[in-house]
């Protein structure tokens, strides 16, 4: 079985990152974008991000422009956004398909571990994705699921 580790991903900037960086965390992956209804969570998912980013908390920041088109502009002008309007500190990754033919890798692999209510198909912007600290995905949340709402998984993986 592979884990979270195995894949790496391309930072805003173009380069790789080996996602073995985030070994031993309770890591939240999430795939935003910055014109959607559900944009606003990034306040909520920036506070648990403070909140427990001590404790080994990360969020993994995935923009992808699939839904709706809510998520224009360069890898740079997304992050400005989420910066200044949102005070985003987690990392931010660069913008990425998680649905069709182009998805990408690490999307078709969190997808695979678990399903939604579209099976494996990501429904909408803000799905977020719970892995445990051993690269193992435990959780999955649709974009309803505000951040204060699975703060409490969070926590509890934190435990673990």
């Amino acid at each position: 079985m592979s884990t979270i580790y195995d894949f790496t991903v391309k930072d805003r900037q173009g380069n790789d990152v080996s996602l073995k960086e985030y070994e031993g965390k309770v890591i939240l992956v999430v795939n935003t974008a910055t014109g959607c209804g559900f944009t606003p969570q990034y306040e909520g998912l920036e506070k648990i991000y403070e909140a427990h980013k001590d404790e080994g908390f990360v969020i993994l920041d995935f923009p992808c422009n699939q839904f709706g088109h809510q998520a224009p502009g360069t890898a740079e002008e997304i992050h400005e956004f989420c910066t200044l309007k949102y005070n985003a500190s987690f990392p931010q990754f660069k913008k990425i398909d998680v649905n069709g033919d182009n998805a990408d890798p690490l999307y078709q692999w969190l997808k695979s571990q678990k399903k939604g209510v579209l099976g494996e198909k990501i429904k909408w912007n803000f799905t977020k994705f719970l892995v445990n600290k051993k690269g193992e995905v435990v959780d999955r949340f649709g974009s309803a699921t505000t951040p204060e709402k699975l703060e409490k998984f969070v926590m509890e993986e934190l435990k673990k």
